[in-house]
């Protein structure tokens, strides 16, 4: 009987997934997603981020997170030297998709991971945010499953636009048994043949550049 409940509970592994990756990175709380790349975009969207300056060598869905919520992306072109993770200035958000270690969590921000294949924790597709902020969890938790709130859907009433961004119970499994043999130091990962500078491509060639 236990073992039929939980099929019908799906968000029990995913919380158990959550609470893992929270307990190893030092974050208060941690909220799975899809990609890292919607992981961005729900925090720039809960932030009412305005004009938000990134390196210009960096993962194209970042810009488009940032437009995709509203915002402006500024590519700095004098700070390409990051490794591991790096800030979405002025805004206490981190792109942190290539490092994934123990105790990482920075206070009073929103840290954003990744767990695609070829990122530390290689769930395939997947990603997360790290904060210490109650009030945004429930806003996140929300706007990541359609506006449905943490119930069976025949339960529920949907009062929010939300978008659907959650990660899958299988995905969330997946993560839980890597988790089991996951080092705790791993060294920050870097991008094979480096970055491509985004201001050249079509898309971006008319925003600012500092």
């Amino acid at each position: 009987m236990s073992s039929y409940k939980c099929l019908h509970n799906p968000y029990k592994v995913v919380r158990m997934f959550e609470e893992e990756v929270a307990h190893y990175t030092g974050a208060p709380y941690a909220i799975s997603v899809d990609s890292c790349t919607n992981a961005l975009m729900l925090v720039c969207k809960y932030l009412q981020v305005k004009e938000v300056t990134i390196p210009s060598k960096t993962y194209l869905s970042v810009p488009q997170s940032i437009i995709h919520a509203g915002g402006t992306p500024v590519f700095d072109i004098n700070a390409n030297d990051w490794v591991g993770m790096y800030q979405l200035k002025p805004y206490p958000i981190y792109d942190a998709a290539k490092r994934f270690k123990a105790g990482m969590y920075v206070s009073g921000t929103f840290m954003t991971l990744s767990f695609h294949i070829k990122k530390i924790l290689k769930i395939g597709k997947g990603g997360m945010i790290l904060t210490d902020s109650k009030e945004a969890v429930e806003w996140f938790q929300t706007a990541r499953y359609e506006g449905r709130h943490q119930k069976m859907y025949h339960e529920d009433d949907i009062d929010f636009n939300g978008w659907n961004m959650y990660m899958t119970p299988q995905e969330a499994a997946h993560g839980l048994a890597l988790m089991q043999n996951m080092e705790l130091n791993n060294p920050d990962q870097g991008e094979n043949n480096g970055y491509r500078d985004l201001t050249e491509f079509t898309l971006f060639k008319d925003y600012k550049k500092k």
